[in-house]
C-alpha cells in the first residue's frame, strides 16, 4: 500500500512530513514498513523523552487500561492524586490542574493568570493583560496563535483575542515598558523551542522574576517542550535559579503514548479556580494520571536528568567543533540543540532529507535550524551514529551546496 498518497488523499494539509513511513519504535529507535531502522534526533519535540515503548510505560498503560481508564472528573479516582502529589514535589508546587495537550494547559495558565489580576490584583473589569515573548509557541488554539509572532500561525485565523502584549525575547527594557497596572502576568518559555532552540543571555529569566516582583505582575514559565529534564534540569528555570510563579507542563509527562499536561502553581494562584469555573472531559483521568506517575518515577529512576546534562554537554561540544560554512550557529542546552545550516547552502529541510538517507530522524523548524532532541535514554553509541551522519551532511552540503527553497 502506498502510505504516503493515501494519507495525502484523506489527511488535510497542515504538515508536510518527511517522506517516511514509519511503523514501530523502541527506545532511541523507529523502523519504517521497509524495515530500515533509524536513531531518532526529534523524540516528537519531547513528548517520547522517555525512549519509545518504554516497558515501565507500557506496563503502567495497560495495567491502569484493564482497570479503570476514565470515569470523568465527576468521581474522585484512587490515581489522580498520587500522580499530583509526585508532580507537585519535583516541582516544587502546592496545586496542580490537570489537562491533556500542552496547549490547554496554557489556556489554563491565561485564565488563572486573568482570574488573579482580577480577585488578587485588583485589575480594571475585562482589561487584564499577558506579556508575552515575540518568537513564542506556546501551542495552535485561536487565542494563542493570536499572540505568536509568526505569520503563517495566523494567517487566516482571526480575529484574536486582545489582552496580550509581545516584546523581543530576552530584552528586559523592553519588557519593563510593556507592563502596566492592568498587567496580570509575564508568559515566556525558558528556552524557545520551534524558534530555533534560542537560548536567552544569562540571567534574563532571573532579570524576568525581578520585574515581575517589583511591579506585582505573575511570572508563568511555559515548560512544556523545556521541562522534565531535556535542558539537564528538572525544569529550565532552574538553570537561573529562580520560582516562577507557575508552570506549564506537558510532552514527556505522557511517557510517550498519552497526551498528558498540567498548570502547576502556587496556592494563590490555583485557588481562584472554583467548581465549574474550568474542566476538561479527559483532563486527568486515571489512565493518564498512572501514565504521568510512571514517568516521572522513570525520570527520577533512570537518571535521566543528570543524563541529558551529559550526553547534552558531549553534544554541544561535538556539534561546536564541526568546520563547515554549511553549520551556521549552534545553540542549547542538555540534549536540546539547534543546528542553524547557513542558507547559501541549503535549508534545513535539505539537510533533514540528507540525515533521513543516512539512517537519522529529525525535523527543520523557521527553514534554517535542524532540531537534535534525541530521547533521553539515548545511548552514548547511537547518539555518535546521529552526530557522525550530521557531521556528514554538513561536510557535503559545503562542497556540493543546494540552496533552493523547499517548502516547510
Amino acid at each position: 500500500m502506498d502510505f504516503i498518497a493515501l494519507e495525502n488523499r484523506v489527511s488535510a494539509p497542515n504538515y508536510a512530513p518527511l517522506p517516511v513511513v514509519l511503523t514501530r519504535g523502541e527506545g532511541s529507535y523507529l523502523w519504517d514498513v521497509d524495515g530500515g531502522r533509524y536513531v531518532d534526533m526529534m523524540s516528537a519535540y519531547s513528548a517520547v523523552s522517555l525512549g519509545h515503548a518504554h516497558p515501565r510505560i507500557l506496563a503502567a498503560l495497560t495495567e491502569q487500561a484493564q482497570r479503570l481508564a476514565v470515569p470523568s472528573r465527576a468521581y474522585y479516582s484512587d490515581r489522580l492524586g498520587p500522580f499530583l502529589e509526585e508532580l507537585c514535589r519535583v516541582s516544587g508546587f502546592d496545586a496542580a490542574l490537570p489537562m491533556n495537550t500542552g496547549a490547554e494547559a496554557v489556556e489554563t495558565a491565561i485564565k488563572a493568570a486573568r482570574r488573579w489580576g482580577y480577585r488578587i490584583k485588583s485589575v480594571r473589569r475585562d482589561r487584564a493583560e499577558i506579556v508575552v515573548a515575540q518568537g513564542n509557541f506556546h501551542g495552535r488554539t485561536t487565542s494563542i496563535v493570536g499572540f505568536s509572532s509568526e505569520a503563517s500561525y495566523r494567517d487566516g485565523f482571526g480575529p484574536f483575542a486582545p489582552g496580550f502584549r509581545a516584546v523581543p525575547f530576552g530584552d528586559l527594557a523592553a519588557m519593563e515598558r510593556a507592563i502596566t497596572p492592568d498587567t496580570a502576568a509575564v508568559l515566556v518559555e525558558p528556552i524557545q523551542g520551534e524558534a530555533g532552540i534560542v537560548v536567552p543571555p544569562k540571567g534574563w529569566l532571573a532579570g524576568v522574576r525581578a520585574l515581575c516582583d517589583r511591579h506585582g505582575v505573575l511570572l508563568i514559565v511555559d515548560e512544556v517542550q523545556s521541562g522534565l529534564g531535556r535542558t539537564g534540569a528538572w525544569f529550565a528555570f532552574e538553570h537561573e535559579n529562580v520560582r516562577p510563579d507557575g508552570i506549564i507542563v506537558g510532552k514527556a509527562l505522557g511517557g510517550g503514548v498519552l497526551p498528558v499536561s498540567a498548570f502547576v502553581a502556587r496556592r494563590e494562584v490555583m485557588n481562584v479556580f472554583t467548581p465549574g469555573s474550568h474542566g476538561s472531559t479527559f483532563g486527568g483521568n486515571p489512565l493518564a494520571a498512572a501514565v504521568g506517575l510512571e514517568a516521572l518515577r522513570v525520570i527520577r529512576d533512570e537518571g535521566l536528568v543528570e543524563r541529558s546534562r551529559v550526553l547534552g554537554n558531549y553534544m554541544l561540544d561535538r556539534l561546536r567543533a564541526i568546520k563547515s560554512p554549511a553549520l551556521k550557529a549552534v545553540r542549547g542546552l542538555g540534549l536540546w540543540v539547534g543546528a542553524e545550516i547557513d542558507p547559501r547552502f541549503a535549508s534545513a529541510r535539505i539537510a533533514c532529507e540528507l540525515l533521513l538517507a543516512k539512517g537519522v530522524l529529525s525535523k527543520e523548524t523557521h527553514d534554517t535550524v535542524v532540531r537534535l532532541a534525541p530521547p533521553l535514554v539515548i545511548a552514548r553509541d547511537d547518539l555518535d551514529f546521529a552526530l557522525d551522519r550530521f557531521e556528514e551532511v554538513v561536510r557535503d552540503l559545503s562542497v556540493s551546496p543546494r540552496p533552493h527553497p523547499v517548502a516547510a
